[in-house]
């Protein structure tokens, strides 16, 4: 019966786990391809590929909320698609770019 409730929570924290809109900037075959997070002013990545450019993501979203949480301060809640849409800062570039969603590493919730 534990083993049950266990993986019940562990399902209900897997819904509750934010995930953060991250924009793809693929300049062509010459050029790294750049993420970049709208929510979090100066939180980037790159690599040499989209694959490796996204593989990247979550580690300097980790790093970011640990930057945050050394200053005292909390990584702010993830806006949606649908809000970024309505942002005109960030709406076209949603319209001219790829978006993913990159999921916080576990352990950096742990910390929190």
């Amino acid at each position: 019966m534990c083993h049950l409730r266990a993986r019940g929570v562990e399902a209900r924290l897997r819904k509750s786990i934010a995930r953060h809109v991250v924009i793809i900037d693929d300049s062509g075959p010459d050029h790294a391809v750049g993420v970049w997070f709208p929510d979090l002013p100066g939180c980037t990545s790159a690599g040499d590929d989209i694959v490796l450019a996204l593989r990247n993501a979550p580690e300097v979203l980790e790093l970011y909320a640990e930057g945050l949480q050394e200053d005292g301060q909390k990584l702010p809640r993830p806006r949606t698609l649908t809000e970024l849409k309505a942002d005109p800062e960030i709406a076209e570039g949603l319209k001219a770019y790829m978006v993913a969603l990159i999921e916080l590493p576990a352990r950096a919730y742990a910390a929190e």
